[in-house]
C-alpha cells in the first residue's frame, strides 16, 4: 500500500458525493447535556470510494464510534448530509432506514452482540430471515463454513471462545452481502494472536466481497492495513494518511 499524503479537506477530492459509497457533508451532532449542549461531531466531511478499506483512528471520546453509528443509521445527525450507497438518510423515516440497514450495512462490534439463546447457525440466519430469504439457514451454514466454523454451527455463544464468537459475528455481518461493513474495534476483547486471526479473516472477506469497509481501531499497525486512514479528534477529521499517524504516535 502506498503511503498517503496529508489532505487539507480530508476527503477524496477526486470523487463527488454522488458516486461515493459513504459521503458525509458538514455533519454535526449536538446532544443536550446536564450543563448545556455538547458538540459530539462538529462539521465532518468525508467521502469514501466503493470497495475501499478505511481505517479511522483517534483518542477515546473523539467521535469515532459516533461517526460509525451515524453511517449505520443508528444515530440521527443535528445538521449536514449523510449518503450511504447512494441513499440520502434524510429522505428515510425510521422504518425505511431499518430496511436499508438490513439490506446494505453490516456491523461488527467489539462485544460481539450475539443472541445468547440462539446457536451460531441461528445467529447468522437472523438477518437473512429478516430479509425474507427462504434458504436463510443454508446460506448461514455456508457463511459459517467460510469463516472456519462449519463444525460449530449448533453451538451457543457461551460454548464458543471469544475468537469464535467474533467469527460468528463476521459471518452474520457478511451474510447479507452488505455494500458497507462497519467494524468498531473488532479485536478489542481478544488476545493479540486471536485478534490477528480475526483481522486476517475480516480483510479476506472484504477482499472477496469488495465491500466498503470502515474499521475503527486504536492500533496504528492495524490501521495501516487499510487503503486509507483518517484521524479524528474533538469531533473533526483532522488528518489523513500514514504521516499523520506517525506524528500522532510520537505525540
Amino acid at each position: 500500500m502506498d503511503t498517503l499524503t496529508t489532505s487539507h479537506n480530508f476527503s477524496d477530492a477526486a470523487e463527488s458525493a454522488g458516486s461515493a459509497a459513504i459521503a458525509l457533508n458538514q455533519v454535526h451532532l449536538t446532544l443536550e447535556g446536564p450543563v448545556g449542549p455538547v458538540n459530539i461531531l462538529r462539521g465532518v466531511n468525508l467521502n469514501v470510494s466503493a470497495g475501499t478499506a478505511l481505517g479511522v483512528v483517534g483518542p477515546s471520546g473523539s467521535g469515532k464510534t459516533t461517526m460509525l453509528m451515524i453511517i449505520a443509521g443508528l444515530e440521527r445527525i443535528s445538521a449536514g448530509r449523510v449518503e450511504v450507497a447512494g441513499t440520502d438518510y434524510a429522505a428515510l423515516n425510521e422504518d425505511a432506514l431499518a430496511l436499508f440497514r438490513r439490506d446494505a450495512v453490516g456491523i461488527v462490534f467489539q462485544s460481539f452482540h450475539l443472541i445468547p439463546t440462539m446457536s451460531a447457525l441461528e445467529n447468522v440466519a437472523v438477518p437473512l430471515e429478516f430479509a425474507g430469504l427462504k434458504d436463510a439457514f443454508d446460506r448461514a451454514e455456508d457463511q459459517l463454513k467460510s469463516v472456519g466454523l462449519g463444525h460449530r454451527i449448533d453451538h451457543y455463544p457461551g460454548q464458543l471462545s471469544g475468537g469464535e464468537q467474533q467469527r460468528v459475528a463476521l459471518a452474520r455481518a457478511f451474510a447479507v452481502k452488505p455494500k458497507i461493513l462497519l467494524a468498531d474495534e473488532p479485536t478489542g476483547n481478544l488476545d493479540s494472536a486471536t485478534g490477528q486471526q480475526v483481522i486476517d479473516l475480516l480483510f479476506e472477506l472484504h477482499d472477496k466481497s469488495n465491500t466498503t469497509l470502515m474499521l475503527i481501531t486504536h492500533d496504528f499497525n492495524l490501521a495501516k492495513r487499510c487503503d486509507r486512514v483518517v484521524r479524528i479528534a474533538d469531533g473533526l477529521i483532522v488528518g489523513e494518511g500514514l504521516a499523520d499517524l506517525h506524528e500522532a504516535k510520537r505525540g
